[in-house]
């Protein structure tokens, strides 16, 4: 990359360590079609410690983990074996028996009814399934403070059966969808989620970091996760899912490196290619990547309900956005200077990423801290991505 970019993106690192409320550690990488052209680590993995971040640490990857469920689905699309507008009960048979939750009666307890049509895969990838998470739905917040409903962490089956908060393609709302469409994928295929993504996604393009199940190898490389206290401080949280995990949550349950993901950002610059051939055709890639979410529904705020975990967030608040199969879709160019029509999203640890097809990069910010929306990550983050389209100028 050109040192006008370098030296933008060097500062937005320097300033995320050891700025005002500085982040413990952060990895950022940039790559065009071919290559990573950029990288860099800074900062520690633990508070307080003496372990330097590196390019080649481990995080826990949590929501970036949806894209790669969706890129299996993907596949079975392609293969003829999965219909997106089809019940997902057809696959996943449990889903068939979630009830919608209308509110709660005077004893508090949980009024429920059949939803009023079948949730398809279609709209559990494009986030308009009908669930939510707790640190962002008030009705699940609740749910789980009252009565008990397990944390998707805690990759139960119990944690998949929570009610649906509308009906299905009423809404859009950010929630628990891509566990269940990883539901669907172990439906069809019969085997463990994780075993797909080895076989059809990770070994092709050489991603041997992702993981569902932490071993020690990985443990000696992962980066801490951290509390953000309300005077800016940082407590490492000791924070890890368990492993192996009794479900494979294709919502969040990645662990994996940065440079991991790079290839994955790759292969959809690429239109589906990998370095070993094709991970996606072409047309499936290119339709997956275009607006899914119907006409009359967009991309909101996640408000912070629970605010150990989350601060109201949303990307380029005021900038129409949407969702495609994968991603999200900013339908304006956005305040950085990303286009129209490009992709991204990001992790609750404050992870971040997007994928510009129109000029051929795409980049990713990592760092592991909570509550999302951290101040000091996401404003760092913005600056990383603006730094890019400022050099192309």
């Amino acid at each position: 990359m050109n040192s006008t970019f370098r030296k933008a993106a060097d500062a937005a690192v320097e300033q995320a360590v050891s700025g005002p409320a500085p982040v413990p550690g952060v990895v950022a990488m940039l790559t065009n079609a071919n290559e990573t052209v950029y990288e860099t680590a800074a900062g520690v993995r633990r508070s307080g410690g003496n372990d330097p971040v590196t390019t080649e640490d481990i995080f826990l990857m949590w929501s970036t983990t949806k894209a790669i469920t969706a890129t299996a689905a993907l596949q079975l699309v392609e293969r003829g074996q999965l219909d997106l507008d089809a019940p997902a009960r057809t696959y996943a048979p449990a889903i068939g028996e979630i009830q919608v939750l209308e509110g709660f009666d005077d004893d508090g307890e949980p009024v429920l009814r059949a939803p009023t049509e079948d949730v398809t895969t279609r709209m559990l990838l494009t986030h308009t399934g009908g669930f939510a998470y707790d640190f962002f739905n008030e009705d699940y917040y609740r749910l789980a403070q009252e009565k008990g409903q397990p944390s998707v962490t805690t990759a139960t089956p119990a944690a998949l059966r929570t009610p649906m908060v509308f009906d299905p393609g009423t809404k859009w709302e950010y929630g628990s969808n891509l566990d269940w469409v990883g539901q669907v994928i172990e439906g069809l295929t019969g085997r463990r989620l994780g075993e797909v993504f080895d076989t059809e996604i990770f070994g092709p393009l050489g991603m041997d970091s992702m993981t569902f199940a932490l071993d020690d190898p990985r443990r000696q490389r992962l980066s801490q996760m951290h509390a953000r206290g309300a005077d800016g401080s940082l407590t490492p949280m000791d924070l890890e899912l368990p492993s192996p995990p009794e479900v494979d949550m294709g919502g969040h349950g990645l662990y994996g490196s940065v440079g991991d993901y790079m290839k994955f950002i790759r292969m959809w610059l690429n239109d589906g290619h990998g370095p070993q051939g094709r991970i996606l055709q072409e047309e499936t890639a290119r339709m997956a990547v275009q607006r899914h979410l119907p006409e009359n529904l967009s991309v909101t705020l996640l408000p912070g309900v629970d605010p150990t975990l989350s601060n109201d967030a949303e990307f380029f608040p005021g900038t129409a956005k949407s969702w495609s199969l994968p991603f999200m879709v900013n339908d304006e160019e956005a305040p950085t200077g990303r286009p129209a029509g490009a992709q991204g999203w990001a992790g609750l640890g404050n992870l971040f990423y997007w994928i510009d097809q129109k000029n051929g990069y795409g980049g990713f910010w990592a760092t592991q801290i909570l509550p999302f929306g951290d101040a000091t990550s996401f404003t760092q983050y913005l600056a990383f991505e603006a730094a890019l389209y400022s050099s192309l100028e």
